[in-house]
């Protein structure tokens, strides 16, 4: 272990490798429970919503549990994981910015407003609303591989574009129970896309 890590550090490095070596579920639990809240309020000074922090959060854990093979004791797997959680919310941020249709700087064409480039810039054109819905298709056939109250919770967050709220009005569940399956619905389906699974239903 690398020297100069505070006794917290230390502690998180032991979790990793209980974590990494032994598939130890609660060394993951332990290491989510201490950074979620601290990483959702960092993406929510990002992003301004609340909704999109939450999704944020989650995909930030989802990729670093999916690298965490990759870290190494150099510096703290706090300062590991918010870089991971930063730089997944900048691209979120600049994703999202590339689509919206800015018209407070409308372009001028002899002298009128002409918006068409600003409409060419956020439409997908038909090779690229080709792709966007065979990746629906294959995400669809992904899900049939989840178990049904997964399907749910990924049809509704990410087809359907509901809220946590709104999920959790819809199937009189807590807002928690909620989060957390949807969590979970995530890493089913990194492992289903892994191909770390067969035919039998996860």
């Amino acid at each position: 272990m690398s020297r100069g890590l505070s006794e917290r550090a230390q502690e998180d490095y032991h979790l990793v490798c209980q974590a990494v070596e032994f598939n130890n579920q609660s060394a993951y639990s332990t290491l989510l429970d201490r950074y979620r809240e601290s990483i959702y309020h960092m993406m929510y000074k990002m992003v301004h919503n609340r909704d999109d922090a939450d999704d944020l959060t989650l995909e930030a854990f989802g990729k670093a549990f999916r690298k965490l093979h990759t870290y190494t004791p150099n510096y703290a797997f706090s300062t590991w994981l918010f870089k991971i959680a930063s730089n997944n919310c900048i691209d979120f941020i600049r994703k999202k910015r590339m689509k919206m249709l800015s018209i407070d700087d409308p372009l001028e064409e002899d002298g009128q407003q002409d918006f068409s480039n600003n409409l060419r810039s956020s439409a997908l054109d038909p090779e690229e609303r080709y792709i966007y819905q065979q990746r629906k298709v294959i995400l669809r056939d992904l899900m049939k591989r989840l178990r049904p109250k997964y399907r749910v919770m990924i049809e509704l967050r990410f087809f359907e574009e509901l809220s946590y709220q709104e999920i959790a009005d819809r199937l009189s569940l807590p807002v928690g129970t909620v989060k957390a399956q949807l969590f979970r619905a995530k890493e089913l389906l990194y492992e289903v896309l892994r191909g770390a699974k067969a035919s039998s239903s996860i």
